[in-house]
């Protein structure tokens, strides 16, 4: 069985996620003006969900992929050939820091409310 991390760790990554959405969300508004795309689009890693349709595997798998700051990064990448990138890789990133900030971590293949950032609801 896994050690449970410290609540000062668990903290500090927490305050990470924070970090990162706030960085994210000012530099979509320095490169895109409004709020139209934001508000499309800051959901939309959730529709990653879906995968648990089709068991908790596949679920908590398709979550951790498009909750993972490597696929951001890589869409940021693009960005380099494809501005227009460049902003949804803002938003990308700006939602992942948010779940993070809120607790939600990548999920375990094995229990649904187990993250990296321990269980997600009240602690017992």
């Amino acid at each position: 069985m896994r050690k449970p991390l410290s609540d000062a760790f668990i903290i500090l990554l927490r305050l990470e996620g924070l970090a990162v959405a706030a960085v994210m969300i000012a530099a979509y508004f320095k490169l895109h003006d409004g709020w139209g795309l934001l508000a499309l689009l800051i959901l939309a890693p959730d529709l990653s969900m879906v995968g648990y349709a089709f068991g908790s595997r596949v679920g908590a798998v398709s979550y951790n992929i498009v909750h993972s700051y490597m696929f951001a990064a890589g869409v940021a990448a693009l960005g380099f050939i494809w501005p227009v990138l460049f902003p949804v890789a803002c938003i990308w990133s700006a939602h992942i820091g948010l779940d993070r900030a809120l607790g939600y971590g990548l999920k375990s293949v094995t229990v649904f409310n187990e993250t990296h950032l321990g269980p997600i609801g009240r602690r017992r």
